[in-house]
């Protein structure tokens, strides 16, 4: 039933660093149990995701709450658009990698 925990190495989608890389569903499983959402998007939808770096992964969520990412941000180009993230993401480019 959905996604395990993994970890492996390779280069993050936002920043383009090598690193270890975390899973990011474009809309957060904490939000899959929502009537809008089960309506709206089939189960491989809600399972879709990322292969991002820690340090964006944290940024993500330390800027929007599940709802907003889930409404706003369920594509990379949304992500990839957004004002708040480009500049989290240009910060952790300056970042040294971690378990590179």
């Amino acid at each position: 039933m959905g996604r395990e925990r993994r970890s492996k190495q390779g280069c993050c989608i936002l920043c383009g660093r090598q690193s270890r890389l975390t899973f990011h569903h474009l809309i957060p499983r904490k939000v899959h149990r929502r009537n809008r959402f089960k309506k709206q998007h089939g189960r491989t939808e809600l399972q879709k995701g990322i292969d991002i770096c820690q340090l964006c992964h944290w940024g993500l969520h330390n800027l929007y709450d599940e709802m907003t990412l889930a409404q706003r941000f369920s594509t990379v180009e949304s992500l990839r658009q957004d004002d708040a993230i480009r500049k989290h993401v240009s910060w952790v480019r300056k970042q040294k990698a971690k378990g590179s």
